[in-house]
């Protein structure tokens, strides 16, 4: 466990330091194409101030597209109740609890570290959760937190969101350079900016898979060891997977910040999901329940 969170640290530092460097990349690409120091100079400010917004605000920024509302005790004193004995239990800071008005039944949890984390809860879940799944819910998200998930996620998230944004901008480079530059009109940069167009979305899906997947199960093992009720969670996931809704307000580049994909995706969506299959989790955790 204490290797997984120490894991985590690192892979945040390596995460952002592979976005500058990449973002950087990007930045002497453009200058050397259009033969402007400027350019790089600019994608390089832009990125780096990016990155620095991202990490103090991407929370609130989630929590916000999500469509949540912060409570207090007395606003709904089971869930707040749940969290707080969880957040005792684990040695925790209390986080602040969000309630996202919505049928769909799901969960997440998100900040940079412990001291600043958030968890929401849909109303979705508070209907057709017991106290003891809802328990195993939240210690799962309270899992994140302790692990340091939230941290790694909430870059994740800047993450994919600066591909989309740089993909958008060299292909807007590739329709729409002119004057005296590389290129203006060089049918190569326009190849490029629909390759990196197409590409550089997929990139991110597959990266924002691979950290979360391993994140889900590490998150359903400390469930699992804070409630001590492993079956709790299982039973929670198996109602998730018989119950589960696209949310009203989907954002792909935040699905992997809950614990079940928002977006109910087909078969081939499901190459590039976030989330590890729920059959395969309640194996896991029927497994850790025979151990105790």
């Amino acid at each position: 466990m204490y290797r997984a969170i120490a894991r985590n640290k690192r892979n945040t530092v390596i995460i952002i330091v592979l976005f500058v460097v990449i973002i950087g990349a990007l930045g002497l690409l453009a200058g050397y194409i259009y033969n402007s120091l400027t350019i790089t100079i600019v994608v390089l400010a832009v990125s780096i101030g990016y990155a620095v917004l991202q990490y103090f605000v991407a929370s609130r920024l989630a929590v916000s597209m999500a469509g949540g509302h912060e409570i207090q005790k007395a606003d709904n004193p089971r869930l707040y109740r749940i969290v707080e004995n969880i957040a005792i239990t684990d040695g925790l800071p209390m986080p602040k609890v969000f309630i996202v008005s919505d049928p769909a039944p799901n969960a997440f949890a998100t900040g940079r570290d412990p001291q600043h984390a958030y968890v929401a809860a849909t109303t979705g879940l508070l209907d057709i959760m017991d106290d003891s799944e809802l328990e195993g819910v939240m210690a799962h998200e309270m899992g994140h937190v302790q692990n340091y998930d939230i941290r790694v996620s909430m870059i994740v998230y800047g993450l994919v969101v600066a591909v989309g944004f740089i993909a958008d901008l060299f292909l807007r480079f590739a329709f729409f350079g002119r004057g005296n530059d590389r290129g203006g009109n060089n049918p190569i940069v326009l190849v490029f900016g629909l390759v990196a167009m197409i590409v550089a979305p997929l990139v991110a899906a597959v990266v924002q898979a691979a950290v979360s997947r391993q994140r889900e199960y590490l998150a359903d093992a400390t469930s699992a060891m804070t409630t001590r009720n492993p079956d709790a969670l299982a039973g929670a996931l198996q109602k998730l997977a018989e119950y589960g809704r696209p949310m009203k307000r989907q954002n792909s580049t935040m699905s992997h910040l809950w614990i079940a994909d928002p977006n109910k995706p087909g078969l081939v969506a499901r190459l590039f999901s976030t989330h590890p299959p729920i059959p395969d989790r309640i194996a896991r955790l029927k497994k850790i329940g025979g151990e105790f």
